[in-house]
C-alpha cells in the first residue's frame, strides 16, 4: 500500500488514537463520511478554478483580452486532467526514486472502485479514484495559476505546448518530492514489528524494514519540509515559473506608457470570491478525512484571508490615501495563498499573524518592488503566489509551533508528537523552498526556449494591440 498525500502527518488530532488501530496487516476500512467530504472537496477545487480562477484572471486584463484568458486557463484543466490520468498520478504518487514516481499506475493500471488511498489516520482509507481526482484538480490548477504572469501578449500555441510539457518536466516532480511517503500504516506496522522483535536479528530485520519504509518517500519530504495543501507545489512552483515567463516573453506593448487597467473589477469580484470558496476544498480536503483536522484547516483560511485583505487594504489606504476593491481581493488571495501550507499545522491567532504578515509583503511586492525592477508580470502571479508562498512555506515552520498554538510533527514511529525544533524545522522548510525555487525557475527557463525555438512564445505587435481574443480565436467577450 502506498500512501499520496502531504507530511500533514503533524495534525495533533492524528495522535489520538494512534496505536489503538486494529492489529498489524489488518484490512484497512473506508469510511463513507471522509469519502462523501473529499468528493465535496474535489469539486471545490474544480470551482475555484473553473470558474474561479479563470473569472479572476479574465476581468483583471483588458476586455479585448477576456476570452484568451478563459481559453488559456479552460484548455489547461482540460490538458492537465487528461495527463493526470495517462501517467501524472503515477509518476507523483508511486515509488521509484527521491525525485519522482513511476509507470506502474500509468493509464490508473490496477485502480478499481474497491482501491483504496490511506488518510493520516492509521486504518483510515478513502477511495483511491476520489483521491485521484482529487490531486487532479491541484495539477491543473497550478499551470493555470501561471498564465496571468505573461497574460495578453503569448501565443495560445505557445501555451498550448508550454502546459503540458511543465506538468510532466516541472510539477510532477515537485509534487513527488514533496508529497510522497509510505504512509502511516506502513510505518506503525514496522515500528510495532520491530517493538515486538525478541531477538538481535529479528531487530535488525525489523528495523532494515522501518529503515526501507521511511526511505520511501520524496526528497523533500524527507528532508522534514512540512506543506499541507502546496505552498511549494502549487504556489511556489507557479509563481517562479510565471515571472521566468513574463521576463524571457518581455513586457506588453505600451506597459507603462498606456492605461491598462482591469476591464472588469466586478468579474474579478465574483472570481475572487469563488476562489476563496472553492480554497475551502482546498485547504481542508487537504486533510483527506471529515475531521477535527478538516476543520481546523477551514478556521485557518477563514481568519488568514479575512486579515491579509485588511492587511493590504489598509496598508494602501495609509500608503496611497484610498482603499481598493482590487486591492482587497489581492489580499485575499495573498492570505489564502501564505495559509496553504499551514492550513492543518497553525493555530487560528497564528493564522491570522500570518494573513497579517503576507497582506503588507506581497502589496509591497506587487507595487515597490515590481515598479522598481520594471518587470511586466501582468496579473502579479509571482508578488501574491511566489512570494505568498515563500512566506506560508517560511511561517508555517515557525507556527507548527506547539507553544504557539501549532499542532506540531507527528512522529509516527514513536507515536506522538515530536518535539518542536525551530532550527531543524525552519531548514526543513528553505530545503523545500530553495529547491522549488530552482527546479521550477531553471526547469521554465529552459522548457520557454524550447516552445519559443518550436512556436515562438509572443504574437506579433499588430495582433496584441488588436487583442488576442479576435486575432487568436475570432471571438468577443462582449457584442454590444
Amino acid at each position: 500500500m502506498t500512501f499520496k498525500r502531504p507530511y500533514s502527518a503533524g495534525l495533533a488530532a492524528f495522535a489520538v488514537g494512534l496505536f489503538a488501530a486494529t492489529a498489524a496487516y489488518a484490512e484497512p476500512t473506508v469510511n463513507k463520511g471522509d469519502n462523501a467530504w473529499m468528493m465535496t472537496s474535489t469539486v471545490l477545487v474544480l470551482l475555484m478554478t473553473i470558474p474561479g480562477l479563470a473569472l479572476f484572471y479574465g476581468g483583471l486584463v483588458r476586455s479585448k483580452n477576456m476570452l484568451s484568458v478563459l481559453m488559456q486557463v479552460f484548455y489547461t484543466v482540460c490538458i492537465a486532467i487528461l495527463l493526470w490520468a495517462l501517467y501524472g498520478y503515477s509518476l507523483a504518487f508511486t515509488g521509484g526514486s527521491d525525485f519522482i514516481g513511476g509507470f506502474s499506475k500509468a493509464f490508473l493500471m490496477g485502480v478499481t472502485p474497491d482501491s483504496k488511498a490511506v488518510t493520516f489516520s492509521v486504518d483510515a482509507n478513502i477511495s483511491e479514484f476520489i483521491y485521484i481526482c482529487f490531486q487532479m484538480t491541484f495539477a491543473a490548477i497550478t499551470p493555470a495559476l501561471i498564465v496571468g504572469a505573461f497574460a495578453e501578449r503569448m501565443k495560445f500555441a505557445a501555451i498550448a505546448l508550454f502546459v503540458p510539457l511543465w506538468i510532466t518536466l516541472i510539477y510532477l516532480p515537485i509534487a513527488h518530492m514533496v508529497w510522497y511517503w509510505a504512509g502511516p500504516d506502513a510505518i506503525t506496522d514496522a515500528a510495532k514489528a520491530l517493538a515486538a522483535a525478541a531477538d538481535g536479528a529479528a531487530k535488525t530485520a525489523a528495523q532494515a524494514k522501518l529503515d526501507e519504509i521511511n526511505a520511501d518517500a520524496g526528497w523533500i519530504f524527507k528532508k522534514g519540509a512540512i506543506d499541507f495543501a502546496g505552498g511549494t507545489v502549487v504556489h511556489i512552483n507557479a509563481g517562479i515559473a510565471g515571472l521566468v515567463g513574463a521576463l524571457l516573453i518581455g513586457k506588453r506593448v505600451g506597459y507603462g506608457k498606456e492605461l491598462m487597467a482591469p476591464h472588469s473589477l466586478t468579474m474579478s469580484m465574483i472570481g475572487a470570491s469563488l476562489l476563496w470558496v472553492g480554497w475551502f476544498g482546498f485547504n481542508a480536503g487537504s486533510n483527506l478525512e471529515a475531521s477535527g483536522g478538516a476543520a481546523l484547516a477551514m478556521t485557518n483560511s477563514f481568519v488568514a484571508t479575512a486579515a491579509a485583505a485588511m492587511a493590504w487594504m489598509f496598508a494602501e489606504w495609509i500608503v496611497k490615501g484610498h482603499p481598493s476593491v482590487l486591492g482587497a481581493l489581492s489580499g485575499a488571495v495573498a492570505g489564502l495563498v501564505a495559509v496553504t501550507p499551514a492550513a492543518g499545522f497553525a493555530g487560528p491567532m497564528g493564522a491570522i499573524v500570518l494573513g497579517l504578515v503576507v497582506g503588507v509583503v506581497c502589496l509591497f511586492f506587487c507595487t515597490v518592488v515590481k515598479n522598481s525592477l520594471g518587470y511586466d508580470d501582468s496579473l502579479d502571479v509571482f508578488g501574491v503566489h511566489c512570494v505568498g508562498g515563500i512566506v506560508g512555506a517560511i511561517g508555517t515552520g515557525i507556527l507548527v509551533n506547539p507553544a504557539l498554538g501549532g499542532t506540531g510533527v507527528m512522529d509516527y514511529v514513536a507515536g506522538k508528537i515530536a518535539d518542536y525544533d525551530f532550527v531543524a524545522q525552519m531548514t526543513s522548510q528553505l530545503w523545500g523552498v530553495c529547491t522549488t525555487l530552482v527546479w521550477s525557475g531553471i526547469g521554465s527557463a529552459i522548457l520557454f526556449k524550447v516552445v519559443d525555438v518550436i512556436v515562438g512564445l509572443r504574437v506579433n505587435v499588430e495582433t496584441e494591440r488588436e487583442g488576442l481574443d479576435v486575432t487568436e480565436h475570432t471571438e468577443r467577450a462582449y457584442n454590444m
